[in-house]
């Protein structure tokens, strides 16, 4: 064996007379005993395999360690089982359905005769336990297909059956451990007594497959993580962002509420909440005109044969709702790009004149499957900032950077971060091999450009075109996917887009799918727990409220308010009969930047008395200096926006 950049070679006179082959931890226990110690799993050739899996000679072998991209995944998805083997033991007659790991942890589904509570979790967990101490190996196998429809279907288990009639191999995974066995690609951890630190977090319920026609099943979240630390840290975010989700939030500050009357995934949007809607809505709108685009907007509903035109009602339909209208067929839109590619045809267009930029607050409406509703970062109805910028060629590359600099001249303002994916052809789509090469190379060319990292995320693009996604991160460091750039030069094939070229023919444009927040209502959502709903100034719903000791100070306090209200600020006064403390409870629990407390002191002299909502007194000062004190704390963050604006044209 030798090794080179830290990958083993297996070489041929490694083998052993006996025997062609030698499992990953043979191979790389004979060249580094301590890392195949550590080592849960391995690549062979860059494919993940259990580190009892055969290699042949010639294997290119690296281990997979803690704290590899790949080792936590491969952590999880062996917790899936070993709850599964835990629910099992414990529930006599459950089915078992599907547990792969996710982003922050794992989960499994169940059929059961009840659905399971928060109650059951420290009995699985206490058997979980029982199961990692047994230390029972992971073992791989490959049987035909009859086999194991046969062996689940004496389980009695059908959703495997489901899933194994599904597959188009003549072979089917297996892996086992202890009295466990399962459906499954792997890999997975050598034995259950590597599993580590774990928690089972909460309990949901789940349509089979996604599905609302299907069963309801009972799912288990948990996480695990390789040492306890690592675990306490995650569970304590996982308890702040409880404190800061946008759903109880929203109820407790008034921005928003659902209504069963009205239907799922459906927002009310409250007084409150409107101003904060309305404060950004109108930043958008004024940044996008000083930056070169126009203001556009479509109807909500189009006609169906230009869906089909489109390729929406063949790629998309499943995420639409149609309607009929004086007996012809409408679709209720989930885009707004047809109508923009309407108004760009509606007049011939000169090579002089692009690139062209339609800017929309556009409502569209989608079919999203009840199980998947989530507040406001998954509706069925919802506001995109959508554009779509109509260009030449030659001049893509430029309208993609001013894309993502737009993205990040916003994301400074609201203070994320983020990541960036380009997301190639998914198998369902439209357009020629040679246009999704080119749309792909200019999205791959931009990025290039800009000098920023970016990961490929392989068939995840748009049905007609790659895009380039920005992953935000927020104060707890979760990712939120809300800005993304699509490539397309398949629709204005399909619609007949030409602009007269400088040689007097007809040329095809080019054109950008893009939004910057993406979903207003997503974007809210995010914003929410990113601030943990205590808002900068110039987002406040509420900005000031003035609150007063005694009825003498209710005329000094409404003039306080009215000059505030006329300098554009947002105020209020409270002047009912309540103790100064109550009042002062109740302004930190609407999260409003700054109160006025009055005394008799400030009625006597005329003058304020800031606090903060963080408890922090300022000093008594005038009136006029206070509101030209908000209003600069107010300008700062926007004025900073309009500047890169203006430097970027």
């Amino acid at each position: 064996m030798r090794q080179v950049k830290g990958v083993l070679f297996v070489l041929a006179q490694d083998m052993s007379a006996s025997s062609e082959y030698i499992t990953a931890s043979e191979a790389l226990a004979a060249l580094d005993p301590k890392a195949a110690k550590k080592a849960i799993a391995a690549r062979d050739n860059g494919r993940l395999v259990d580190m009892s899996a055969p290699v042949p000679p010639g294997a290119e072998l690296t281990p997979v360690l803690p704290g590899d991209p790949e080792s936590l995944d491969i952590l999880r998805h062996s917790a899936a089982h070993i709850m599964a083997e835990a629910v099992k033991e414990l529930f006599p007659g459950v089915k078992v359905a599907i547990g792969p790991s996710i982003d922050d942890g794992f989960y499994y589904d169940f059929d059961y005769e009840r659905p399971f509570t928060p109650e059951d979790l420290p009995a699985i967990e206490k058997k979980m336990s029982e199961i990692v101490r047994q230390n029972a190996p992971f073992e791989h196998d490959l049987w035909p297909k009859d086999q194991a429809l046969k062996y689940f279907g004496d389980q009695d288990e059908a959703y495997k059956l489901d899933l194994i009639e599904g597959l188009e191999d003549d072979q089917v995974g297996i892996y086992r451990q202890g009295a466990f066995t399962d459906l499954c690609r792997g890999p997975h951890i050598p034995s259950t007594g590597k599993l580590g630190a774990f928690k089972l977090t909460s309990v949901a319920g789940a349509y089979w497959r996604g599905d609302e026609k299907g069963p309801m099943l009972s799912r288990i979240y948990g996480t695990a993580f390789f040492d306890r630390k690592e675990l306490k840290r995650h569970l304590q975010l996982i308890e702040e962002a409880k404190k800061r989700d946008h759903r109880k939030l929203g109820r407790e500050l008034e921005l928003f509420s659902f209504h069963d009357e009205i239907g799922a995934g459906m927002v009310v949007w409250h007084p409150r909440g409107m101003i904060l809607r309305n404060i950004i809505e109108s930043l958008e709108r004024a940044e996008h005109l000083r930056r070169g685009y126009s203001m556009v907007q479509g109807p909500q509903i189009l006609k169906r044969e230009l869906w089909e035109r489109s390729g929406h009602f063949d790629n998309y339909r499943e995420n639409m709702y149609f309607t009929e209208v004086d007996e012809i067929a409408y679709g209720i839109k989930p885009m707004n790009c047809l109508a923009h590619m309407l108004i760009y045809k509606s007049k011939r267009r000169s090579y002089r004149e692009l690139p062209l930029r339609y800017f929309e607050l556009g409502l569209v409406h989608r079919h999203e499957k009840s199980g998947v509703l989530h507040g406001l970062t998954r509706v069925r109805a919802f506001t995109q900032d959508d554009a779509h910028l109509i260009c030449r060629p030659d001049q893509l590359e430029d309208e993609i950077l001013g894309v993502m600099a737009f993205v990040t001249d916003f994301m400074e303002l609201f203070g994320f971060e983020y990541t960036l994916e380009l997301s190639t052809r998914p198998d369902k789509s439209i357009g020629s091999d040679e246009d999704w090469d080119r749309a792909t190379a200019a999205l791959s060319k931009a990025l290039e450009a800009s000098g920023k990292q970016f990961e490929i995320n392989e068939g995840d693009g748009a049905f007609y075109g790659p895009k380039i996604d920005f992953k935000l991160h927020d104060a707890l460091k979760r990712s939120w996917q809300c800005a993304t750039i699509q490539c397309d030069f398949t629709l204005p094939d399909r619609f007949d887009l030409t602009y007269t070229g400088d040689d007097g023919e007809a040329k095809r444009p080019v054109m950008l799918h893009r939004v910057i927040l993406g979903s207003i209502e997503r974007f809210i959502g995010v914003l929410v727990e990113h601030f943990a709903g205590a808002f900068p100034l110039w987002l406040a719903p509420e900005q000031v409220r003035v609150l007063t000791v005694t009825d003498r100070a209710d005329q000094w306090a409404q003039e306080i308010t009215q000059a505030l209200k006329d300098a554009d600020l947002r105020a209020e006064v409270d002047l009912r009969n309540e103790k100064l403390g109550a009042k002062v409870r109740e302004a930190q629990l609407m999260k409003v930047p700054y109160m006025v407390i009055l005394g008799d002191r400030e009625v006597d002299n005329r003058e304020v008395t800031p606090r903060l909502r963080s408890g922090k007194n300022l000093e008594a000062m005038e009136l006029e200096s206070f509101i030209k004190m908000l209003k600069a704390e107010q300008a700062e963050p926007t004025e900073r926006l309009r500047q890169r604006g203006r430097e970027r044209q």
